[in-house]
């Protein structure tokens, strides 16, 4: 089955503290963006790499390629208003059948194992999604000033990649955009389609803040 994967990375980078987005820092020498590509490129070479950027971006990116000799195959699309409308602008250049993962080109330490699940249980249920427990105690807050515990055996934690089937993301991606689509789980859960859970990894971080980049250190 033909399996593509849409990176998206459209992000400023204001979070770090530093005039370059997040997604080209480099991480032990090597840009975050492209540590991310090559995860899935090492789970199939035969993947289909689809990395979403701003137009404001892109030329930098090619430019940042030549200069490592980054020569990973790969397609540009460009990013929207939203992360929903980058996704979107990303599915133009998918075909009509196969799988489709859409993941955070901030997240490079996923997996092969959980990127092979997602795709596997996405196969068989048209759509999943890696997800970790929470390990933290977590407080509801309820207005004025109070707050309670919550159970935390009820929630968990999302993570990319999520991975579908390609015709259902592109039918639930034909759906009016809302705020509340904050991942793409979110827009085929209001398509109707329910959400495989898969088992993520813990290392497969967000990278935001600069902790998060000193752990990108300790981890690359």
């Amino acid at each position: 089955m033909k399996k593509y994967a849409i990176v998206v990375a459209g992000g400023k980078g204001l979070r770090m503290g530093g005039d370059i987005p997040k997604q080209f820092i480099p991480v032990k020498g090597k840009p975050v963006l492209m540590r991310t590509l090559e995860a899935f490129y090492a789970y199939d070479d035969s993947i289909s790499l689809i990395l979403v950027l701003p137009e404001t971006q892109q030329e930098y990116w090619r430019q940042l390629c030549e200069d490592c000799g980054f020569t990973l195959p790969h397609q540009i699309a460009t990013g929207g208003e939203t992360r929903f409308h980058s996704v979107k602008n990303g599915l133009s250049l998918v075909g009509n059948e196969g799988l489709v993962a859409v993941h955070d080109g901030v997240r490079p330490f996923v997996s092969q194992k959980v990127i092979a699940a997602c795709y596997a249980a996405a196969a068989e249920k048209g759509a999943a999604i890696p997800v970790i427990d929470v390990v933290e105690t977590l407080r509801r807050l309820k207005g004025g000033g109070a707050s309670e515990t919550v159970a935390r055996d009820s929630y968990r934690l999302v993570q990319t990649p999520q991975v579908f089937s390609v015709d259902l993301l592109k039918r639930a991606y034909e759906q009016t955009y809302v705020p509340n689509f904050t991942d793409d789980a979110s827009v085929v859960e209001a398509f109707g389609h329910p959400v495989c859970l898969v088992a993520g990894n813990r290392e497969n971080i967000k990278l935001t803040t600069p902790f998060d980049l000193k752990m990108a250190e300790m981890l690359a």
